[in-house]
């Protein structure tokens, strides 16, 4: 095989298109079918001067003669991690699509975003066909992979279509774009640390942030009001039917941060209340990060919503008169508290530069949801530990997660845990959204 990459070496390199031949040559006997055009396709580009591989970062090199290559090396090892990888095609996960899917992985710290590339291919009108027909374009190719050929379409009650991939391949892919974060964010703090200080350019008078025009004094647009409680108690769903609503939500300062102009309604998913209007920052670091629909990776923004933030946080989601009446959270709150502040000190920690490091990322599952409290568990692990071990932490109940929670309240934030509890009815609405009760047990009302 290496025959036909020689030609292209220079140094120990090989051109791309030789590197796209022999990754291709190299997995063809793999479980995970692979693509070609990992290299040369879409959504490679020169200008990022890398190359994902599975879970492998492949830096890209400017040979002598001024083209683009990789090591041969580089190449090899990362098929030989693709091809160490098992898969179950009945084990599936669902990648979407998902109804109010949160951003559709909007971060700019990836590239790859594959969730969001996926869906945007399916959704054009002829991708379905794409899928069926691979002939039909030139199909991308993600981390190198064929997601295509995977991929599984399923239709409930003869109309909604879901598409699934099987789990290996998903966290094959996540494991992706974190090795590819954790590259872009090393790469910018070099060419900080080598960046020749420059005097700062004057600021612009007739542009703003964002490039919107300010407004003066005389300006017809007025500060935002701050938040008062108006909209407490309300139903989400026949709040946001109402004309007129979205720009009287535009009229209120951010009820957290409050000092930004609120851009959205923020809304309880498990009992359906208003919550407050928020502005869209403060709205995305609220947001669990979802991987799947009932698995969540526990990142770091985290750290402001359970430490630095707190009071504000846990006020704002007892806005909700059902989890205020449950002092508790809703359950992917619940699930990456327990793995954050519950099971903190179960995570273990590796030899670094300087010190320890913690191991890997938190995930944390759960089986049932809080309609069914007897027969939910949490299941809290650990992705990209760099040993491979540390798989699962710890398996908590929800009753016992929802326990420490509230004496972790009490603790953390007195004035918001007084205000909480089922003898805090002040303020329900008459009709309050019922609750699946759980047959499987005892103390069904506690829930």
């Amino acid at each position: 095989m290496s025959e036909r990459v020689t030609p292209g070496r220079t140094d120990g390199l090989i051109s791309l298109v030789a590197a796209d031949a022999l990754w291709v040559d190299l997995t063809a006997d793999g479980a995970v079918p692979t693509a070609s055009g990992a290299f040369t396709r879409s959504p490679v580009h020169a200008q990022v001067r890398y190359v994902l591989l599975g879970r492998r970062v492949v830096a890209m090199v400017r040979a002598g003669n001024g083209q683009w290559g990789v090591a041969e090396v580089e190449v090899y090892r990362a098929a030989a991690e693709l091809k160490a990888v098992g898969m179950d095609r009945q084990d599936l996960v669902r990648i979407g699509p998902f109804r109010g899917a949160p951003g559709l992985e909007r971060d700019e710290e990836t590239r790859l975003r594959w969730r969001r590339r996926i869906t945007e291919e399916l959704l054009k009108p002829t991708g379905l066909e794409r899928v069926a027909r691979p002939e039909v374009g030139r199909p991308f190719p993600l981390a190198g992979i064929d997601w295509r050929r995977m991929l599984v379409e399923q239709t409930r009650d003869g109309t909604q279509r879901t598409w699934w991939l099987p789990r290996a391949v998903v966290r094959l892919l996540d494991a992706a774009e974190h090795a590819e974060t954790q590259w872009v964010q090393a790469a910018r703090a070099r060419r900080a640390s080598a960046a020749v200080t420059e005097p700062p350019s004057p600021p612009r008078q007739d542009r703003a942030a964002g490039g919107r025009q300010q407004k003066g004094p005389e300006g017809s647009t007025a500060s935002p009001r701050p938040y008062g409680k108006e909209l407490e108690g309300q139903l989400y769903s026949v709040l946001s039917r109402k004309p007129g609503t979205s720009r009287r939500v535009a009229g209120w300062a951010c009820a957290v941060c409050r000092s930004a102009p609120a851009t959205v309604l923020d809304h309880c998913h498990e009992h359906g209340y208003v919550r407050a209007p928020v502005c869209q920052s403060c709205n995305t670091q609220e947001r669990p990060d979802h991987l799947y629909s009932n698995d969540i990776r526990v990142a770091n923004r985290y750290t402001r919503l359970f430490h630095n933030g707190t009071d504000d946080w846990l006020r704002h989601w007892h806005r909700c008169p059902g989890c205020r009446a449950r002092t508790t959270l809703p359950l992917p709150h619940l699930a990456a508290w327990t793995a954050h502040i519950f099971c903190r000190s179960l995570r273990p920690t590796h030899r670094a530069h300087r010190g320890r490091k913690p191991c890997g990322v938190l995930r944390v599952s759960w089986t049932g949801s809080q309609n069914t409290p007897r027969s939910c568990l949490l299941t809290v692990g650990v992705d990209f530990c760099p040993s491979g071990e540390h798989r699962v932490l710890a398996r908590v109940p929800y009753r016992e997660a929802a326990e420490r929670f509230r004496a972790w309240l009490a603790e953390t934030a007195p004035a918001v845990a007084a205000a909480a509890g089922p003898d805090r009815l002040d303020g329900l609405p008459a009709q309050f959204r019922p609750v699946i009760a759980d047959t499987g047990g005892e103390d069904l009302g506690l829930f």
